[in-house]
């Protein structure tokens, strides 16, 4: 059976994209009505989607002017002071500069550094120059936090994918024995976060996830989800880059304010108590960012959730010393997260196992995430080559009548009114970029802001295509499932423009 849900994404995708092409040839008619009402669809959507996305933005704003600190000091009967943040950073050969900063953040952060357990977590396999790098940064940062540890996790653990989830998974085994477990530090006053080794934390990051924590309901059922902000190096990326880097942080604002349909990502927090109940993370997986939320949900019966802080964490854009070499890494880190499809036939068999789950939560997420990662791999195909398949191989029949002259232009003009739609993500994009360096000019803000023209492209070579490989790898399995992909970490000289 697990077989079959792992063939369901692609099948589901690969049937759609055929039957544009069967339907297109004959029943042309049908499907230039189909492809207009959807058109008419995706302009509604994009109006809709941007409302979250400025609410997301409001109440963020709103986050950002608190000393979440002093809130919590004036907290009546508040215990913040016993919790602990356990912080977790895989690091496989990511350059000195990128992994200083990152610790840099940590020490200015506006919190209690003796409530700090800081893990730097390297691979054996990564080689003498990853030590020499974690060595250093524990020479320079190992007396600024309550605890400071390096593990190195081994190469070639039978049953392992070498990769972010096998690599915290011995990190937090190996400081429950060497820190937490001799400390006798409960497990239900510990917060883990794990960070990608380029997360870098906003001063008050530690403050409002601990206020989350105290404050919301069920927090021993919780995750804490932050905004993934891709913008460290923006300067140095290209344009098409940008795009792609705003976009992602756009989709997570919007998730922001549907927690109903969120599961974590990237660098987030949950209770060190819920990791250890659970066994940890899956150490045989890619997408252990996301695999944790199933985990929990599987293992809680259905009582967990996330929680969005409207809070940011600052990431790398995906820039290599190349303009093609970063038109690469793109494609292949959006081929990595689209292969959290592979999380598909993981709840969708424990959901058949599960029984205490209430069936409306089965059939809710099951459609959730089947849905959004179909129209990942198809709405941007049907999109842009529904509008022309009919003409193309409709027929004379078709071709004569009114419907197939019209059928472009009005595709053409419901697609140049969706544009107009992303008239907030230009503003957000420009008003989101850190502080600009000396090399910055008036001329930059035009720059930065017609650039999202190449938003179509970036939908289908960036978005659909890695989605559709993703999923029909999936589907293939054997040989055709993807292992772990490092995205590499650069810090190129200033670029202008």
């Amino acid at each position: 059976m697990n077989r079959i849900f792992e063939m369901l994404p692609g099948v589901l995708a690969w049937s759609t994209i055929l039957l544009m092409f069967v339907l297109s040839w004959l029943v042309p008619v049908w499907v230039a009505i189909f492809i207009i009402l959807f058109d008419i669809y995706w302009l509604l959507k994009t109006v809709y989607l941007s409302f979250y996305l400025r609410a997301t933005f409001k109440k963020m704003r709103e986050n950002l002017k608190i000393d979440w600190l002093e809130k919590l000091k004036s907290m009546v009967n508040s215990q913040w002071s016993s919790v602990y943040h356990l912080i977790i950073l895989p690091m496989y050969k990511e350059p000195y500069e990128v992994v200083k900063e990152t610790f840099e953040s940590l020490s200015k952060a506006n919190y209690p550094k003796d409530k700090f357990i800081v893990v730097l977590a390297i691979e054996e396999r990564a080689g003498e120059s990853t030590q020499v790098v974690a060595k250093k940064i524990q020479e320079e940062f190992g007396d600024k936090f309550f605890k400071f540890l390096t593990t190195v996790h081994p190469s070639n653990l039978p049953g392992e994918i070498p990769g972010k989830g096998s690599n915290q998974t011995w990190a937090a085994r190996e400081t429950k024995k060497i820190a937490i477990d001799p400390l006798k530090i409960p497990y239900e006053n510990i917060l883990v976060s794990v960070f990608d080794v380029d997360t870098q934390v906003l001063p008050e990051y530690f403050g409002i996830l601990t206020y989350n924590f105290l404050t919301c309901e069920r927090p021993d059922r919780s995750s804490f989800q932050p905004i993934p902000f891709f913008t460290n190096n923006i300067f140095q990326a290209p344009s098409l880059a940008r795009i792609i880097a705003f976009s992602s942080t756009f989709w997570h604002m919007i998730q922001q304010s549907r927690p109903e349909r969120q599961t974590t990502f990237s660098s987030h927090a949950m209770p060190f108590k819920a990791v250890v109940n659970i066994g940890f993370w899956n150490t045989d997986i890619v997408s252990e960012d996301s695999r944790i939320f199933w985990q929990c949900y599987l293992h809680y019966n259905g009582d967990w959730r996330v929680v969005p802080l409207f809070y940011p964490v600052s990431m790398d854009a995906n820039v290599a010393p190349t303009f093609w070499q970063t038109m690469a890494n793109q494609y292949k880190q959006q081929r990595r997260w689209g292969w959290g499809c592979e999380n598909i036939p993981y709840f969708l068999s424990g959901f058949g196992r599960n029984k205490k789950i209430p069936l409306r939560k089965k059939w809710y997420w099951s459609f959730v995430v089947m849905e959004s990662f179909h129209s990942w791999a198809t709405n941007a195909l049907i999109i842009f080559a529904l509008g022309w398949l009919p003409i193309i191989l409709g027929g004379p029949d078709f071709n004569f009548t009114m419907l197939s002259y019209n059928l472009p232009l009005i595709t053409r003009l419901i697609m140049t009114l969706a544009m107009f739609g992303i008239a907030t993500s230009v503003v957000l994009s420009i008003i989101l970029l850190p502080p600009k360096p000396n090399w910055f000019k008036l001329w930059h803000y035009f720059l930065y802001s017609v650039q999202w023209l190449l938003i179509p492209l970036t939908l289908i070579i960036f978005g659909a295509i890695p989605g559709l490989e993703s999923q029909t790898r999936l589907m293939l399995g054997g040989k055709f499932r993807l292992g772990f992909w490092v995205t590499p970490k650069y810090r190129p000289p200033t670029l202008r423009g």
